[in-house]
């Protein structure tokens, strides 16, 4: 090789490597790929407010440009009329799919447990209230959690009276097309003395319930935590489930942090063409810009079936 062409050589190995260097610079800010993933898997606002800054639209948009479909937002029914609206727009444009919002969850109250006539006027309230903003929206599924159960009471007593007020509400939400889903949360970890907290618990409830408004949101979180065995039951009670969430285990934060083979779970849910949404109800396990890239190539190698 002459002077000449070593220095050539030399000089386009240099670029290729500050090339290299300034391309895995840029990953961390910059949506790694814009191809869609298989499945729809919904962030939440905040997720990702690092690269996207802190207004809803633009975060809509920063979501939608790394390839996710859908949304959710627990805390959706407080919005204003106004936000709700332009949020429904922003995602009509960019042809996303709304996921739940929360609905009614009570945490420490009893309430679908009871016979107890004004808190039946609440609940049926309470869902009319969810059916409008559903309706602004386009949205399908809310989330319900039916609050605690009751330590003086025999719990077949409280299985049916969680039924006939399932009932009541499922009559409002049938009309309008919206799914109440129905969450299973862990007595071990986080959610002590709630009255659904399994599947097929879930499962008996909602096939006593017969309505198509009434169904299972299945968080493998909280099941991983309660009982295992996630994809026997997924099968066992998929007639019931019109909805999933995701978490890893332990740490509650995105697939891959934890001991969830995810990976086999989403091609489980392929493989059934599940059509519906794929709540990402966790945190990020690293801080800032670099987390957040994390949580979106943790859901790339999970989708890479």
């Amino acid at each position: 090789m002459n002077r000449r062409t070593f220095l050539a050589a030399g000089l386009t190995a240099g670029a290729m490597a500050i090339s290299g260097a300034a391309a895995k610079a840029q990953q961390i800010t910059q949506p790694s790929s814009k191809r869609k993933f298989k499945l729809k898997y919904a962030p939440h606002f905040g997720m990702f407010r690092h690269n996207a800054g802190n207004d809803l639209i633009d975060e809509l948009k920063f979501i939608a440009d790394v390839g996710f479909t859908a949304l959710e937002d627990n805390g959706m029914m407080k919005r204003s009329k106004d936000e709700q609206e332009k949020i429904a727009h922003q995602m009509s444009r960019l042809d996303m799919t709304m996921g739940v919002f929360v609905a009614y969850g009570e945490f420490h109250k009893k309430t679908f447990v009871t016979n107890n006539k004004s808190i039946q006027d609440m609940l049926v309230k309470n869902m009319k209230s969810a059916v409008e903003v559903a309706k602004r929206l386009n949205a399908k599924w809310c989330t319900v959690v039916p609050g605690a159960y009751d330590n003086a009471m025999e719990w077949d007593y409280q299985t049916a009276n969680a039924i006939e007020n399932l009932k009541r509400c499922a009559e409002v939400c049938e009309p309008a097309g919206l799914v109440m889903v129905l969450e299973p949360l862990n007595a071990w970890q986080d959610h002590p003395g709630l009255f659904l907290t399994k599947i097929p618990q879930a499962y008996q409830i909602c096939r006593a319930v017969g309505s198509s408004s009434c169904k299972i949101l299945d968080d493998l979180y909280h099941q991983q935590i309660t009982e295992g065995n996630l994809i026997p039951n997924i099968d066992m009670a998929w007639d019931e489930i019109a909805y999933f969430q995701v978490g890893d285990n332990p740490g509650r934060k995105e697939p891959t942090t934890g001991e969830i083979n995810y990976k086999n779970v989403f091609k489980h849910l392929y493989n059934k063409d599940y059509e519906g949404i794929i709540g990402m109800e966790h945190g990020n396990s690293k801080p800032g810009k670099e987390g957040e890239r994390a949580v979106i190539e943790a859901y790339r190698a999970c989708d890479s079936f």
